[in-house]
């Protein structure tokens, strides 16, 4: 199998990437530290798909990379594909204010997985549905603190501390449709770029 590299500035996505592809699909994946400037889209897919070409052009090398965003039913799909830097200017605590008020925490995490290898590029997306919860709690990173999956009653940085995250997780979701195709299960056929 070619050497494959997650291209982001993000060290604790590549620690789930990397954990998951290895320990579940025995898919070795490099992290490779860049920070990609990203398109202005109202697509997720659209900046992941632009993503993984500059991640290509920077580094010569197969890559993957992931867009994901926190879709929020209440403040009408926000943070959504801005949610990276909703994060930095408002934070965990940002988001429980705007809500205060709110009887709708309807919410969603969306992921999407770019591979590229400079001549075929497949995208892999999925999405898990919950709420926000009333407060911040302990554990994981990003968002993490206050997202209730469907199906369960913690929070994904709840859940993350019981290592249970994965079993809810949007980016494992559609992190194993990648490695399914990546492994040679030809589910998904190739797109030449």
């Amino acid at each position: 199998m070619k050497s494959l590299h997650f291209v982001s500035s993000n060290r604790s996505k590549y620690m789930e990437i990397h954990s998951h592809l290895q320990q579940k699909y025995g898919v070795v994946v490099e992290f490779s530290n860049q920070r990609l400037i990203e398109i202005q889209s109202d697509s997720i897919k659209e900046i992941a798909v632009e993503k993984s070409k500059s991640a290509f052009a920077l580094i010569s090398k197969p890559v993957i990379v992931e867009d994901d965003g926190l879709f929020i039913d209440e403040l009408g799909g926000f943070p959504g594909q801005y949610s990276s830097f909703v994060y930095k200017t408002i934070g965990n605590n940002g988001i429980i204010k705007l809500l205060k008020t709110s009887m709708n925490r309807f919410a969603s995490f969306k992921a999407t997985f770019v591979f590229c290898d400079g001549e075929n590029s497949q995208t892999f997306e999925d999405e898990i549905k919950g709420k926000i919860s009333n407060r911040i709690t302990e554990g994981g990173w990003g968002y993490d603190p206050i997202f209730i999956p469907d199906g369960s009653d913690l929070t994904f940085g709840q859940l993350h501390l019981q290592n249970r995250k994965k079993d809810f997780s949007h980016r494992v979701k559609a992190l194993d449709k990648f490695a399914k195709w990546y492994s040679g299960s030809q589910e998904y056929a190739p797109r030449r770029l």
